[in-house]
């Protein structure tokens, strides 16, 4: 974005002068700085990194025809925002003072933080995750009968509630754990065998995973038939970085001989891997500090993902522009197009050509599919 951009009016008839400004006021051509952000949690982590930090200019450049959602240019990239998250971005019409910005050295004077200040705002968009945040998501995903929820509750214990996924009648069960000082809730992912959304499990798994945001997902193996389950984890690492892998039914693959070198499967996947046997709750605390550090971006995982014939990578490379262009800040955009590609996601095709899929891709937080409830004290 130039400077140019940045200068366009902002102060005329559509905008009262000195009332409150947010992201959603602003109309295609109009511009402004961010000034800060008025909410917490997940939703303000997913708004931080797609580029929404203080003092980044940032300019109107297209509304649907319903009026929602928009399309913003924020550090290069364009975005598309539903105007209830937009509505949560404070803009002003000066560039704020560098002196409001911290650097890394800087801190807040409450030594949690308030999560509101642009010192807060500043930190997240310098290390991506902070070290003064104290929630994070983690996802649960598995193939039926891996001991899944068994990982869960071990984790857990009595601190879960269950309900259902919105507009769904698949069981949805949260829990939350506390480790070091940090808060992490768990969602537990339908069991499913694979993310080609041929079922309402696979669908709901796949959803969460493309726009929920997870700050880490956990993926739970049966180490008593390990290739077979390695499929749902490549997919899984097609979408996601952030991925730690547990081999569960460790002590099941023992008694029937079977040898698993875990460093050596942690090297070739490239993502961490952490051996247990939840039933006893050996490995739980290993776990629990990967899945810490993954979240807080301490470890940053290098996932080795499939390579495909070059006609077939030729393929997803020219299709996916298309998609971006279609889908304006659409995450995973490389996936999406994979999916259209081998033909039989097809769900994801009507998802499509129904307008669905740009309707998840502009839900975002907390009131989103992907979102997750809070949790409890």
């Amino acid at each position: 974005m130039t400077t140019e951009a940045l200068t366009l009016p902002l102060h005329d008839e559509r905008i009262a002068e000195g009332s409150p400004l947010f992201l959603a006021d602003l109309k295609p051509g109009m511009s402004a700085y961010v000034a800060g952000i008025s909410t917490n949690g997940l939703l303000r982590r997913r708004l931080l990194d797609l580029g929404f930090v203080p003092g980044a200019g940032v300019e109107a450049v297209f509304e649907s025809p319903a009026g929602d959602p928009i399309v913003y240019l924020v550090r290069g990239a364009k975005i598309a925002l539903r105007k209830s998250d937009a509505g949560l971005v404070e803009i002003t019409t000066s560039k704020p003072s560098s002196k409001r910005i911290a650097t890394s050295g800087q801190s807040c004077a409450t030594s949690r933080g308030c999560g509101s200040c642009s010192l807060r705002d500043a930190s997240a968009s310098m290390v991506g995750l902070t070290e003064t945040k104290e929630h994070f998501i983690v996802a649960l995903a598995g193939n039926p009968n891996t001991g899944k929820s068994t990982v869960f509750n071990a984790l857990t214990g009595l601190r879960q509630h269950v309900g259902n996924w919105p507009g769904k009648t698949v069981t949805r069960a949260e829990g939350w754990w506390s480790y070091n000082g940090n808060r992490l809730q768990l969602v537990d992912l339908p069991g499913t065998y694979s993310l080609l959304s041929t079922s309402a499990d696979e669908e709901i798994a796949r959803d969460f995973l493309l726009f929920g945001a997870p700050d880490c997902t956990v993926v739970v193996v049966d180490a008593t038939c390990l290739e077979r389950n390695l499929n749902l984890v490549f997919q899984i690492l097609e979408i996601t970085d952030r991925v730690v892998v547990c081999v569960n039914l460790m002590d099941e693959a023992t008694r029937k001989g079977i040898e698993i070198d875990l460093g050596a499967l942690e090297e070739d996947l490239g993502v961490p891997v952490v051996g247990t046997s939840a039933r006893s709750g050996v490995g739980l605390d290993t776990l629990k500090e990967k899945v810490l550090a993954v979240a807080r971006g301490e470890i940053r995982p290098s996932p080795r993902r499939l390579h495909y014939e070059e006609d077939l990578q030729d393929a997803i490379d020219s299709l996916l522009p298309y998609v971006e262009e279609a889908f304006p800040g659409m995450p995973n955009a490389r996936w999406i197009a994979m999916r259209l590609i081998d033909g039989g996601d097809v769900r994801l095709r009507e998802e499509i050509e129904g307008g669905i899929l740009a309707d998840l891709a502009g839900q975002i937080g907390d009131s989103s599919l992907g979102g997750v409830m809070l949790p409890q004290s």
